[in-house]
């Protein structure tokens, strides 16, 4: 599935969650990093005003379909991939990590946080290696002397997997950076997915996620917030079907 800009093509180029972990498999254990970014609706809507983030999400290695309309969208244009929702995937790549022996960073969020999501992982998976844990500054500049600082620290303590947890599109240009200057690493970024597995944030009932309404239960959590994000993400609904049946015919 593609998504197309004046300036860059946007791919998701993953389809599904066996053919992701197989690929973070291989890397592994040919000692190459990655970065990792799953595309929704409201990172499309970044897309289309910043050409920066655009060429951001353009150095992305892999990228999944992180919410329904992208997968409703690859299926109008005829170019099908599955749903691979970020707070699904933590806990796979986490437990494929601890498989491979491969230590794990925790950055983002708070020091609160990630505390609390990493005693929770160690309990879930002993054999996970948590390296090393970082939470950026106020003003966190994703390219900047801290995120250096912060990628330094995270490869002198041999980390291979890092869990971004940052907002778009900062997590994404983290991401981006760290592959240049930390190549072994693997970037993913999951926005809240630490506050989830920390108890911090819930997630929607099992019954809501398989109607497609989490975003109706984020929005009911945190609506003026939410309300005006998901507003937006509406708004360009139209012409991404006029994109995906344009695609479909091309």
């Amino acid at each position: 599935m593609q998504f197309r800009f004046p300036d860059q093509t946007i791919t998701v180029n993953i389809p599904d969650q066996p053919r992701l972990l197989a690929e973070v498999r291989a890397r592994f254990r040919a000692g190459q990093g990655f970065s990792l970014a799953t595309i929704n609706l409201d990172h499309l809507v970044k897309l289309r005003a910043s050409a920066s983030y655009r060429a951001t999400y353009a150095a992305q290695d892999l990228i999944v379909a992180d919410g329904n309309p992208i997968v409703w969208l690859s299926r109008l244009a005829r170019r099908p991939v599955a749903l691979v929702p970020g707070s699904d995937l933590l806990r796979p790549l986490l437990r494929l990590a601890a498989e491979e022996g491969m230590p794990v960073a925790l950055y983002g969020s708070t020091p609160e946080v990630l505390a609390k999501a990493g005693a929770r992982l160690q309990a879930e998976l002993p054999a996970l290696r948590l390296a090393w844990t970082g939470a950026p500054p106020m003003g966190f500049d994703p390219t900047g002397p801290d995120a250096a600082a912060a990628l330094h620290a995270m490869q002198a303590a041999g980390a291979r997997l890092c869990i971004v947890s940052l907002s778009a599109p900062r997590q994404e240009a983290f991401a981006a950076f760290g592959r240049t200057q930390a190549p072994r690493i693997g970037f993913c970024g999951f926005g809240a997915g630490l506050d989830f597995i920390a108890g911090n944030q819930q997630r929607a009932p099992l019954w809501m996620r398989r109607l497609a309404l989490e975003w109706l239960w984020r929005a009911l959590s945190a609506p003026r917030r939410l309300l005006p994000r998901y507003a937006a993400c509406a708004a360009i609904l139209p012409g991404q079907v006029i994109a995906a049946l344009r695609l479909r015919q091309g």
